[in-house]
């Protein structure tokens, strides 16, 4: 078999994990099926100490009941237990999963979209063979197979994309959002280096305000506060969802603006995919 030969074989490698992920699915065999899935709640909200690194969130405290033992943990979540957290308060809920009689590796799970079935890295192999079978036609076919391919491409993964249903989601949250004082408690910092060997230094407040119902909630701003890095001690408005204290700006316009924006741009690769494939079939 010549060189050429093997190469063309190269959807052997992303089709057989998308159909042994598949198969192990449904047969209910994946690990994320296997685990222990259970609903945690923030008994308690640490401190992240100013200059510290963003990586790890917010340091937090769980408590959990192991379904099997009907024992309670309170487990912190220092280290590597999966999804970091960013907004925090006693009382929250989310989902943790963890493997059989191993509570103590609880991995904390934000977004269970497509987790619970354990099919993810199918689907990333999935679109990976999509892709290349349309590298694969344009290089055999030539140029309108590949508008034909990469048009349709695009309109499948905007069609497929939550960004216009995450972003109508939150506008509706924040329509009915709340006003409230907060403070800049911490900033953290953290120092790359880019391909050249240049550091550069990035900044991320650690915020803290009470709802009307007061609880108070600790976030961890990744963006949307200007001037980051002096801004500890800085007193702030935000504005949060009466509903998911979570749902929080500093900056309701401009938080409007980028939900705009992400709809923008789905509705643009969808429009882009539909001119891609109308022209390769005006080309064929």
């Amino acid at each position: 078999m010549s060189a050429y030969e093997v190469l063309g074989l190269w959807w052997v490698l992303p089709a057989g994990v998308a159909l042994s992920g598949y198969a192990l699915s449904l047969a209910g065999l994946t690990r994320a099926q296997r685990a222990v899935w259970v609903s945690a709640r923030v008994v308690r909200v640490g401190r992240l100490a100013h200059g510290a690194s963003k990586r790890s969130g917010l340091p937090v405290a769980i408590t959990f009941r192991d379904p099997s033992t009907r024992r309670e943990f309170v487990l912190p979540n220092t280290g590597r237990h999966g999804d970091v957290v960013h907004e925090a308060w006693v009382g929250r809920e989310f989902e943790v999963r963890y493997p059989p009689g191993h509570p103590h590796r609880f991995r904390i799970v934000l977004d269970t979209a497509g987790e619970k079935h354990g099919r993810i890295g199918s689907n990333c192999a999935v679109a990976l063979l999509l892709v290349g079978s349309v590298v694969h036609a344009a290089v055999v076919r030539g140029y309108p197979w590949a508008l034909l391919g990469f048009g349709a491409l695009f309109a499948a993964f905007a069609a497929a994309s939550p960004d216009i249903r995450q972003a109508r989601a939150r506008d509706a949250l924040m329509a009915s959002a709340v006003a409230v004082p907060a403070r800049v408690v911490a900033v953290t910092m953290d120092v790359h280096t880019d391909g050249e060997g240049e550091e550069f230094v990035s900044h991320a407040p650690v915020v803290r305000f009470t709802t009307r119902e007061g609880t108070e909630v600790t976030v961890l701003s990744l963006d949307g506060i200007p001037d980051p890095g002096p801004s500890l001690d800085r007193a702030l408005t935000v504005h949060y969802a009466p509903t998911d204290p979570a749902v929080w700006t500093a900056d309701p316009a401009a938080d409007r603006r980028g939900n705009a924006q992400a709809v923008g741009t789905i509705v643009t690769l969808l429009a882009v995919g539909a001119a891609a494939v109308a022209t390769g079939l005006v080309l064929l």
